[in-house]
């Protein structure tokens, strides 16, 4: 458990809070009514956070040409990356939220007395950035935790987990005070967002590992079902979002002038640069009062009709046009890339230290210039950048199925049955079926003493994990291997699949193979040079 905030929390935090709105994007899409419903909230708050988690990221890559960095620089990262990368009304707001912590914990440091005024400046920043703040919303939700946080006890973790109890009771509240939430049935979608982040905050206080299980701590809601469809009469049509490189001294007058156009005027940022987010009718007047402020740049105009057709409409048009059809194969390693390759894939090479983000995997499927997608993950990891990318392609009318495929050898199985002359569903279905029917495996080497599901290991020991479970534990990898097949093949199987890693021994797969004929000489097994990183040996049991 932390006493202070540093730049390694900062970083597990970002990470935390990304993989929390991975697992709740669908949800807060879901409950997303206000101000559009449009369903895309959770997605939004995702890809912002995506690019702060980034910003963060990059202060740590090669310590050998830029020092570690300090709190305040990890902050200012955070705050940055999420600024530009900010998507939407919430996206915005979280923003500006994030920067006002940050603003605070770059001043003070990272002790419980900072962590009180860091929320309680987030909370205002964010009222500060809306135009016509409204309670119920994401706002309510960050003015209660930061209430409710100066309340709490000395020590760091106790501020921390008080904001986030405090933001999931208020989150409960936001329909008695904004009637278009009590109509639904829903929480505020933005506000739950903000849930996950603090929830984020408290775990990564209390020491949870980015890599470790997450326990979703912003579940507070029950189902609901909402679907995505454009405004009500009287509501603007368009969605403006862009950055703006501006003097402090011109926004008084761009609000002006927006706030004359439409609503939902969101404007975050500082320092020169502001992240502007508005609903207008007049689409190019938004713009042009940027460009009388400033310099707009990275200009995003949605029409809130259009993208609610397109999202209806893709299945049906997707029956009824051709497309040159692509499957997107994530992997690392070239030996699994040529195999994929071989078996016509696109690959997308996957850097063994970092997955690859949202942005990374929509640029992929685009260079693939196919309409209709098959995306392999080959890793449980990438679902929810996968997922968010997902929905950014459907929008522009790609037709796009994410296998979530969670090992290589699942990958490979699915390409092998993969027949692009089929009809896309039934493609669908078959490659779906041949991975779900095919159990993974891999070896690892223990990096320190952990408690597993087979007991306690050393380091140095020689992990076997079956469906990403440790399962055995011994010393040598033919004996561990060994053991993994017998326990897989005690479920029966037809195939086994040998893919070895990066400097790891032909010889062990061949004395493995000669293990699985005699043991069950009616199974066939197959051996690849994978050159994966990260697993000296993946199985794979059809």
């Amino acid at each position: 458990m932390l006493h202070t905030l540093d730049a390694p929390a900062v970083r597990t935090w970002c990470q935390l809070a990304l993989r929390a709105l991975g697992q709740a994007r669908e949800e807060i899409d879901a409950l997303n009514v206000y101000p559009v419903p449009d369903g895309d909230t959770g997605t939004n708050l995702y890809l912002t956070v995506e690019s702060a988690a980034a910003e963060v990221e990059s202060r740590f890559a090669d310590p050998a040409v830029r020092p570690a960095p300090g709190l305040a620089d990890a902050v200012r990262a955070m705050a940055r990356g999420a600024l530009v990368g900010a998507r939407g009304n919430s996206g915005v707001i979280l923003a500006q939220w994030l920067r006002g912590t940050a603003e605070t914990l770059a001043e003070g440091g990272g002790g419980a007395a900072q962590l009180r005024a860091a929320l309680q400046r987030a909370a205002d920043s964010a009222y500060q950035a809306v135009a016509e703040p409204v309670e119920g919303t994401l706002l309510t939700v960050a003015r209660v935790a930061a209430r409710e946080a100066v309340r709490a006890g000395d020590g760091l973790a106790q501020v921390a987990d008080t904001a986030y109890r405090a933001a999931r009771d208020a989150l409960r509240h936001t329909p008695e005070q904004l009637a278009v939430l009590a109509e639904n049935g829903v929480v505020d979608a933005g506000g739950r967002g903000l849930v996950a982040v603090l929830g984020a905050l408290a775990d990564a206080v209390a020491g949870q590992q980015p890599m470790g299980p997450v326990a979703l701590r912003g579940d507070v809601v029950a189902g609901c079902e909402t679907h995505v469809r454009p405004p009500g009469p009287g509501h603007p049509a368009f969605e403006v979002i862009y950055l703006l490189d501006a003097p402090d001294e011109a926004l008084p007058a761009l609000r002006a002038r927006l706030g004359a156009l439409g609503d939902s005027l969101v404007v975050g940022g500082g320092d020169g640069l502001w992240n502007v987010h508005v609903h207008v009718d007049d689409a190019g007047a938004a713009v042009e009062a940027g460009v009388e402020a400033g310099r707009p740049h990275q200009i995003r105009i949605t029409h809130f009709a259009e993208a609610a057709a397109r999202a209806g409409t893709a299945a049906e048009r997707g029956e009824r046009e051709e497309r040159a059809r692509a499957v997107l194969s994530v992997v690392s390693g070239e030996g699994l890339a040529e195999l994929c390759e071989q078996a016509g894939a696109v690959v997308l090479h996957a850097d063994p230290d970092r997955r690859p983000a949202s942005a990374e995997l929509a640029a992929a499927v685009r260079r693939s210039a196919a309409r209709e997608v098959v995306l392999l993950l080959n890793d449980p990891e990438l679902r929810a950048a996968a997922g968010a990318a997902a929905d950014q392609l459907r929008e522009e009318g790609v037709r796009i199925a994410v296998l979530p495929t969670r090992s290589p050898v699942q990958g490979l199985a699915a390409l092998a049955v993969h027949e692009g002359g089929r009809r896309f569903d039934e493609d669908v279905v078959a490659m779906t079926s041949a991975a779900g029917a095919t159990r993974y495996a891999e070896l690892a080497v223990a990096e320190g003493e952990s408690w597993t599901m087979a007991g306690v290991c050393q380091a140095g020991d020689v992990l076997g994990l079956i469906d990403g479970d440790v399962a055995v534990i011994g010393t040598g990898l033919e004996e561990v291997g060994a053991s993994v097949l017998d326990r897989m093949l005690g479920a029966g199987g037809e195939l086994v699949t040998l893919v070895l890693g990066e400097g790891a021994d032909r010889a062990l797969a061949d004395r493995l193979v000669a293990h699985v004929r005699h043991r069950r000489p009616e199974v066939d097994a197959a051996v690849f040079h994978g050159g994966q990183e990260s697993a000296p040996l993946l199985i794979g049991v059809e």
